[in-house]
């Protein structure tokens, strides 16, 4: 074998695993969506006794697709607006701008976000500043006297079309 082609052999085989490498990752992003189904479940936030008529409440829930390096970041927070007996308002905590987490002020009736002055009416519409739509809000459902939220991913401009 000639030296020439032991370094032409040596370079294919260096290509290869340079090739493996980068295409198992990039294969599995692109066929990934397609086997992977819609992560939906409905995760209970409390009995709706724990939820006061015309108030709104900070409540969290913990994501049900945990992977173990989640940590503290699994448990997401959110505002859950009682309407009347059966009807609520769940939002997100993050504002529609950047997604700083908002403040619900009870005394004027305003979620306030901090980062940039953004502000929110008690119904989640946008009423100030930079966000450019109101809060994203959670399906719910009440089972047996408990108030569930579909948990498993943030809600987003593209579910709430």
């Amino acid at each position: 074998m000639t030296r020439r082609t032991l370094l032409n052999r040596l370079a294919l085989g260096v290509n290869a695993v340079a090739a493996l490498l980068v295409g198992i990752p990039l294969i599995g992003f692109v066929f990934a969506p397609a086997e992977q189904k819609a992560k939906n479940k409905w995760v209970s936030l409390g009995k709706l006794s724990s939820f006061t008529i015309g108030q709104t409440k900070l409540a969290t829930y913990t994501n049900p697709f945990l992977v173990p390096w989640d940590g503290v970041a699994a448990d997401i927070p959110c505002w859950v607006r009682r309407i009347d007996e059966s009807s609520f308002q769940i939002f997100a905590i993050n504002c529609a701008h950047l997604g700083c987490p908002v403040k619900w002020f009870a005394e004027s009736k305003l979620f306030m976000c901090p980062c940039h002055g953004g502000v929110y009416y008690e119904d989640g519409s946008r009423a100030s500043g930079p966000p450019p739509r109101g809060l994203f809000e959670y399906e719910y459902r009440i089972t047996n006297e408990v108030l569930e939220v579909r948990g498993g991913r943030l809600p987003t401009l593209q579910e709430s079309a």
